[in-house]
């Protein structure tokens, strides 16, 4: 089917356009600045819940606090959401008419439904943050279900989409070029890429989202903010994002099979691999040269055929194969990729630290250290989530479905580009300001008495039996 897929993409002329470039920059800056919000809406609704939960649970004060003050976080990030995913979703139409005119009956469905998704969140946010106090607790609790389904739904629909333009089906080409017979569920829920792919974005999710809120209340930590407070909202984040980390090593390993099986030019050029070879090795670090080579890197034989086959002496495809004009920017794919392993695995041994002083000593980590690397860990999340959709989608070029249309086919030729690029950064510059001067005044917000009075107690030793549990 690919090979008929690809003879029609001829059909799809490229269009005159000077600014190709600066289109796919703008669609990057977009994706950029939504993806880390969209950790938020997908993992955060659950944090906030399960707080509120707590404190039903247990009578104590400090875990409704904690989800009082994160609730208001969570509405601040979700309408910060709303802007970024509404241009980039005016982008879609707006940059890329070609792709949307062939395919949109394909993936429509999808889109379609992730509005409805859209919706029932942004109702049921509503709901849970200004019915604090105006509805009974239990029912307050269960407002906030389908806000937080409704944020799994919503990604869950778009990732089908992306899953399905790095494995296109659902769909066949008739003798004119035109998209016929579109069977629209095996497209989105068909293809072997979307199930690997969404559970290595969720964890990501909650890696993002757990190191992030750990890492605000480390730093009151190191300043002496040490009660109840503080501690619970520290660790409950960080010990979620510690169980995560180590699990998305598997998870990754099968996200890289299935791009393997589907997608070997792509893991060519994760490793700049240039000749077809049987047990190749995996290069770490350096960088691919005009001449086919990998200078300054660190080889470690017949690594890459294990990792991506589970066999040493396994045949990977090389970057000979194809044309030139179908490679991807490999310095950029290899970078970003050995970003996004190399802080993940940096992820996994603060995992790891955590959890084996937590589970042997029972209490946290006492070190300096241990606290600056959680510091450190939110931010460099983020940098490894950018990572890996660079990772993802340049690994993709030059084709915006794979090996059925190229992304300069599906371009807009309208001016005016560079002049939007100017715009939607200064629309994003002022996002980033007001998001970040709203989160500031609820972080400067005051507690209430029995949680001041709570925060007035120091305590950096084993916790008390309900945060142990709660912990737990």
């Amino acid at each position: 089917m690919l090979e008929l897929l690809a003879a029609a993409s001829s059909s799809f002329p490229p269009v005159d356009q000077d600014y190709l470039l600066e289109a796919r920059q703008m669609q990057a800056l977009s994706f950029a600045v939504h993806i880390p919000l969209v950790c938020f809406g997908v993992a955060f609704p659950a944090l906030v819940i399960f707080m509120e939960w707590l404190g039903l649970r247990t009578g104590k004060a400090h875990y409704t606090a904690i989800a009082r003050r994160w609730s208001k976080v969570m509405i601040t990030l979700f309408a910060a959401g709303v802007v970024s995913g509404t241009l980039l979703s005016f982008e879609l139409g707006l940059l890329w008419p070609g792709f949307m005119a062939s395919f949109g009956d394909v993936f429509g469905l999808a889109f379609g439904l992730e509005g409805f998704s859209f919706f029932i969140e942004a109702i049921f946010i509503t709901i849970y943050v200004y019915g604090w106090d105006r509805m009974s607790p239990k029912r307050h609790l269960l407002s906030g279900i389908p806000a937080m389904a409704a944020g799994i739904t919503g990604s869950l629909l778009v990732i089908s989409v992306n899953a399905w333009m790095n494995s296109p089906s659902g769909f066949d080409v008739n003798a004119a070029g035109e998209v016929v017979n579109v069977r629209p569920w095996e497209a989105l829920f068909g293809n072997g890429h979307l199930w690997p792919q969404m559970t290595h974005m969720y964890l990501a999710a909650y890696i993002v989202v757990g190191f992030g809120i750990a890492g605000v209340y480390a730093v009151g930590w190191l300043r002496g903010r040490r009660g109840t407070y503080f501690r619970t909202a520290m660790v409950v984040p960080l010990a979620l994002a510690c169980l995560a980390a180590p699990t998305q090593i598997l998870i990754g390993d099968w996200s890289a099979r299935a791009v393997a099986e589907d997608q070997p030019i792509k893991l060519a050029t994760f490793e700049g691999l240039y000749k077809t070879t049987e047990g190749a090795p995996e290069t770490i670090f350096g960088w691919y040269t005009e001449d086919n080579t990998i200078e300054y890197g660190i080889e470690i034989p017949k690594m890459l055929s294990m990792l991506a086959y589970h066999d040493p002496n396994a045949t990977v495809q090389g970057l000979e194969t194809v044309p030139e004009d179908d490679w991807p920017a490999i310095n950029v794919v290899r970078i970003a990729f050995q970003t996004m392993v190399g802080i993940g695995t940096g992820l996994a041994a603060l995992a790891a630290w955590f959890l084996f002083v937590w589970f042997r000593r029972k209490r946290l980590p006492r070190s300096k250290w241990f606290f600056r690397a959680v510091i450190l860990a939110g931010p460099a999340a983020v940098v490894a989530l950018i990572a890996g959709w660079v990772t993802t989608e340049v690994g993709r070029q030059p084709w915006v479905v794979y090996q059925v249309m190229r992304t300069e086919e599906a371009v807009t030729g309208a001016d005016g580009i560079v002049f939007g690029y100017g715009v939607l950064a200064a629309v994003y510059v002022a996002l980033i300001i007001a998001t970040w001067w709203v989160l500031r005044r609820v972080a400067r917000a005051p507690f209430p008495p029995e949680i001041a009075a709570l925060e007035r107690t120091p305590d950096d030793g084993p916790p008390s039996g309900d945060e142990r549990e709660a912990e737990e």
